[in-house]
């Protein structure tokens, strides 16, 4: 009996520690403008970007145009609005992950990515380019600290959602 009080209490204190713990990290980067709040696509480097393009639709049913796969899904915090991850093999030649020399590249989605910029400058985060705007999000290269590049994409979801051929309903 003293077992089972001890067990739950030992589970309600986890409970109470970790809604705290969360509450406390939640209300700091909610206080702080421009933050990562998904991933945006996943990019690899490979011999044949068709072929393998080819074998997951063919093998894991993925439905790919010349850009890869896009995955649609429901946002968390909004379940009435769309959200977009891509999926995309890259020419092992590709100079679109330079400077980084890795094979892969995260994308990971950002609201306020000017003030992101901003803040990742001033705490010495290597930039490697210019935001560049298109009507479907806004984009920019950094590196992190180990040299891994990372594209930031503040997305236009009710625009890159229209594209032909890019979701997998």
């Amino acid at each position: 009996m003293k077992r089972n009080i001890l067990i739950t209490c030992a589970l309600a204190a986890a409970f109470a520690f970790g809604y705290a713990f969360n509450s406390f990290t939640t209300k700091h980067f909610e206080d702080k403008p421009g933050r990562v709040h998904g991933v945006g696509g996943i990019f690899f480097k490979c011999k044949d970007p068709k072929k393998v393009r080819a074998w997951y639709h063919d093998h894991l049913g993925l439905v790919v145009t010349q850009y890869g796969s896009t995955f649609e899904w429901k946002q968390a915090t909004d379940s009435t609005k769309k959200g977009f991850t891509q999926w995309s093999p890259f020419p092992e030649t590709s100079k679109y992950f330079l400077p980084s020399t890795k094979d892969f590249m995260i994308n990971y989605r950002v609201d306020n990515l000017e003030k992101l910029v901003e803040n990742l400058k001033k705490d010495g985060v290597t930039v490697t380019d210019t935001i560049a705007a298109y009507d479907y999000g806004k984009f920019v290269h950094i590196l992190d600290c180990e040299g891994n590049g990372v594209e930031l994409w503040e997305p236009v979801d009710e625009v890159y959602g229209k594209f032909p051929g890019g979701t997998t309903k």
